[in-house]
């Protein structure tokens, strides 16, 4: 394969976690200088000549690379480095509203037939099936209106993330060879595909035929979305006697060094510390393992999260992402809203301040790794040791108030 360069008009340090929801305030794309029209042909050729030699059709090839060409736009898509990052309340707002509770509830009623001979197959419930469909494509409405093939051959020819896109391109190819797709099909910027936004291998691997039409389609053929779906689901590791999780209410003085997702206790050792349900009520006598997720905080809502909730995370790995899938598949059966509420003043850290954190923390023997301004899990963990050693709630959680702490001296 040919070498590529082309260059950027800013250095860039974001890494797009692929898959992952929208949880950043938007941002201005940075400024691309596209290749030569010779050189990205000159690598298009080569690729071509590669998937060939993979077993892809000459007629497939022909057909998915007529008219392909570099797309600019899609570069500054994937070099986007959002200014502020949604809180937890900022993102279930976006995510969860009225409007798409209502539109949910009557797709369950709409589609109650099949989505319960799916739930047969495969073991998922309807309402996680409708609540997916709803966050990745509002229920078919967003499908993508980007060419799945230009824009993958786009990231493809990048070198920030060549081998990983060049393996999607090739399954694509494979998927349009199969005779699922047309080769002219419109995805997401990053070759997401159709009512789940599948990406090519996971769309090669989990896709169901299940109109049994003979061909997997994602867009047009609600039977295939829904047992796509659960496949995936069902594969994954989803427990049919489960739910997700529910959110939870933590007595006075709880050792909030508990929360995180590498800590597993059963309900009944969750209940004797004096964990309820949100509404008071004893939590369920079940023999289930569960994690606290503390996704804003000691101070915000609280969530004991069961082996689905992982299995949402293999999806997609953003515990705000997992956390909406869950509350709004609740909410599409008639559950309330949280009982946690909204602070006056639920304010997100900027990129900078995250940094900054991230520095100081490894400054003081804390390591949170390489600083990039994300929240990972290297720097949850590097705050709730600087939590536990200055005698603040080990919540693992980044706000201003543990950048002050870091910056008046803490230790």
């Amino acid at each position: 394969m040919l070498k590529r360069t082309f260059r950027l008009a800013a250095p860039l340090a974001c890494a797009l976690w692929f898959g992952a929801p929208a949880i950043a305030a938007a941002a201005d794309p940075v400024p691309v200088t596209p290749p030569s029209t010779e050189e990205f042909q000159a690598w298009l050729n080569a690729f071509k000549a590669t998937a060939k030699s993979k077993g892809i059709s000459q007629v497939t090839l022909d057909k998915a690379f007529t008219g392909t060409s570099f797309i600019k736009r899609v570069i500054e898509l994937d070099r986007r480095q959002p200014e502020f990052t949604m809180t937890f309340w900022q993102y279930i707002g976006k995510t969860i509203s009225d409007k798409r509770i209502a539109r949910g509830r009557e797709m369950l009623k709409t589609h109650a037939k099949l989505l319960k001979q799916v739930e047969d197959k495969f073991g998922v419930p309807p309402r996680f099936l409708v609540a997916f469909w709803g966050l990745e494509s509002n229920f078919g409405d967003y499908t993508g209106s980007f060419s799945l093939i230009g824009s993958l051959a786009t990231l493809a020819f990048d070198a920030r993330r060549s081998k990983f896109f060049t393996e999607q391109l090739l399954a694509a190819l494979e998927v349009i060879d199969r005779g699922d797709i047309a080769p002219d099909v419109k995805s997401s910027w990053a070759g997401a595909m159709g009512n789940t936004q599948f990406i090519p291998t996971t769309y090669r691997a989990y896709a169901i035929d299940f109109d049994g039409d003979g061909r997997r389609d994602l867009w047009r053929s609600l039977p295939d979305v829904f047992a796509s779906s659960a496949n995936y689901l069902s594969r994954a590791g989803w427990r049919k006697e489960e739910t997700w999780g529910r959110e939870v209410r933590l007595p006075k003085g709880f050792d909030y060094g508990l929360n995180g997702l590498d800590k597993k206790l059963k309900l009944k050792e969750w209940q004797s510390m004096g964990v309820r349900r949100a509404d008071g009520r004893d939590l369920p006598v079940a023999d289930f393992d569960a994690s606290l997720v503390l996704p804003a905080g000691a101070d915000g809502p609280a969530f004991l999260v069961y082996q689905n909730y992982r299995t949402i995370l293999v999806w997609n790995r953003s515990i705000l992402y997992a956390l909406a899938v869950g509350h709004l598949a609740d909410r599409l059966i008639g559950a309330p809203p949280f009982v946690a509420k909204k602070p006056i003043n639920d304010k997100a850290l900027s990129r900078a301040d995250m940094k900054n954190i991230q520095r100081l923390l490894g400054e003081k023997g804390f390591d949170a790794g390489t600083p990039d301004g994300i929240a990972g899990s290297m720097t949850r963990r590097a705050i709730k040791a600087y939590q536990q050693s200055n005698g603040m709630a080990a919540d693992g959680h980044p706000d201003s108030r543990l950048l002050d702490h870091l910056r008046g001296g803490g230790r």
